[in-house]
This record gives C-alpha cells, structure tokens and sequence, in this order.
C-alpha cells in the first residue's frame, strides 16, 4: 500500500507540473482564439532569462545573497517576458485579427523559432542551472502509518505547492476582477466585447503577460529539476495530451488533465509496464489523447462546439 500511496503521489506531483505549461495553452487560446504553439519557447526562454539574470544580478548590484539575486532575476526575467507579450500583439496579433486558425498557428510557429535565436543570441545556448533553494533530497512521510513511509520528493512537494498558487491565483484573477471578466468576455465573443467598448488589443497584451508569468514560473520550476537546455521546448509536448483531456477552454480542465496524466503516466509504468515490456510511461498520454479525440474531441471540461447550417 505505502509504495502504491508513493507512485500515487509523484504522479500527482508530475502533473501539477504539466498543468502549469498546459495553462499557458489555455489561457491564449480562450482570449484569442490563438493555439499558441510558442508556449514551449516562451517557457524555455523565461527560464534562459532567469539562469542568466541570477547569475549577471550579483555582480551588476554587488550583493551576496543568493536569495536577493534570484527575486530580482524573476523580477528581470517577468520583465522580459511582459516585453515579448507586447511586441508578439503589436507586431503580430494586431495584424491578424480574424484570420483562419491556421494563419494564426503558423504566426505561433513564427514566434518559436524567433524567440529560439533570441534567447540564444541574448542568453547563450549552453547548459545553464537555476538554483532557487528548493531541497534535492527526499524525506520519508507516514512513518507512523506504513512500515518505512512513503518516499516524497521534498522539491517536486514545494514546485506542486508552487503550482497549486498560481492556478488559484489566476482562479481568483479570472473571477473576482473585472479584468479578468473582461478576459472571459473577449473569450466568449471577440465582436460582441468589442461592441461594448472592451478593448481587444490590451486584453491580448494581459492574456499573453499572464502566460508569460505562467511560462516563466513552469520554466524556473523545470530549470530547477532538469537544468537550462534547449530540449526544455519540448516540455510543451507533454501539455498537449493535458489540454485535449481536460479541454482547451477550461482552466479547471488543465489542472485536472495534468493530474490524470501524470497519475496514469506512473501508475500504468509501474504496474503494466512489466507486461508490455515497459516503456509505457513514454506514450500512455498519448494514446489516452488519441482516445479522447475519438470519442469527446472536446475533452472532459471543454465546450462542445455546435455549428448551424
């Protein structure tokens, strides 16, 4: 039981971490229509911008305390991810309003190989480490209720809890400001939100600052555990199974996408991995996606899309 209870848990941990990228997919999709296939880029060069910042910020003010340097990086590394969202609107999205989907995705393909070369030519293209004080080593919990407790990763607990804030930080956002009842509004009905003066151009600018804060936090977070690399574009392949099971207009759908995915992922790794020759791990999501696209295309929490002829 207590190992079932430790697959159970790092499961839960791992997608709480897919949650966080697959909200990036979301929230640009809902107020703009836009599947933005730059998500995994944008993560990749926050997470560039933070490493390189925590390291050059020491040596810019003259300060020794490792803690200092990493909250004023996060602060630099926002601020350049609040800069992107504003030059991707003015000088592309504003051009492209009501076009096809497939212009704006390839628009989307645009901004990853571009912003791919700038973080190289900005950050450099090594291996770097983000070093944010989250603790390596993991403890043994329930030692009162199981025989030798439960292994739990003291950093994926802290990045879980990390996620778990932002996503009722961005609940709250969505909810209780009128801002964020803006952002729903414009995802409802572009032209009916501009007919009652909401204007479309800002609300595009704060929806993608705001995924550009949840690229930057997924990319510290992945930086931590897996260092700085280019193959770290690639976490935005592990979100999609998440947003077409949890539906790519649901914030709630991400977050319970993730944690399907990642306990399933575990789960079927270690029990039926031993009976299909393991491996499993690397494509249950993706056959669980390929499911779902079969039989509810709209995922669990998505809208369902009715078109009158």
């Amino acid at each position: 039981m207590a190992f079932f209870i430790e697959t159970l848990f790092n499961g839960l941990m791992a997608g709480m971490l897919y949650s966080l990228v697959a909200l990036g997919f979301v929230l640009i999709f809902k107020a703009s229509g836009v599947f933005n296939f730059a998500q995994g880029a944008m993560v990749l060069f926050a997470a560039l911008a933070m490493a390189r910042f925590a390291e050059w910020v020491p040596g810019w003010i003259g300060v020794e305390s490792k803690w200092l340097a990493n909250v004023l990086a996060f602060v630099l590394a926002g601020a350049c991810m609040f800069v992107v969202a504003w030059l991707v609107e003015r000088l592309v999205l504003r051009h492209l309003v009501n076009q096809e989907g497939a212009t704006l995705l390839m628009a989307t393909l645009g901004i990853t190989y571009f912003l791919d070369g700038l973080g190289q030519t900005l950050f450099g293209s090594d291996i770097y480490k983000i070093d944010i004080g989250m603790p390596k080593d993991p403890i043994f919990a329930f030692q009162s209720v199981f025989e030798g407790g439960v292994l739990v990763s003291q950093e994926d607990l802290i990045a879980a809890g990390i996620a778990a804030v932002l996503v009722a930080g961005l609940s709250l956002f969505f909810q209780k400001t009128g801002t964020g009842r803006a952002l729903r509004a414009v995802a409802d009905d572009h032209q009916a939100a501009q007919s009652i003066g909401i204007p479309l151009n800002r609300i595009w600018v704060i929806v993608w600052c705001v995924a550009g804060v949840v690229a930057l936090v997924a990319g510290m977070i992945w930086g931590s555990k897996l260092g700085v690399q280019f193959s770290l574009t690639t976490v935005a392949l592990r979100a999609l199974p998440v947003i077409i099971l949890g539906g790519l207009t649901s914030v709630p759908g991400a977050i319970i996408g993730g944690l399907i995915i990642g306990v399933g992922e575990k789960l079927s790794e270690v029990y039926l991995g031993p009976y299909v020759g393991g491996g499993i791990e690397i494509w249950f999501a993706y056959m669980l996606a390929l499911v779902f696209l079969l039989f509810r295309p709209q995922g669990l929490f998505g809208e369902k899309i009715i078109d009158r002829v």
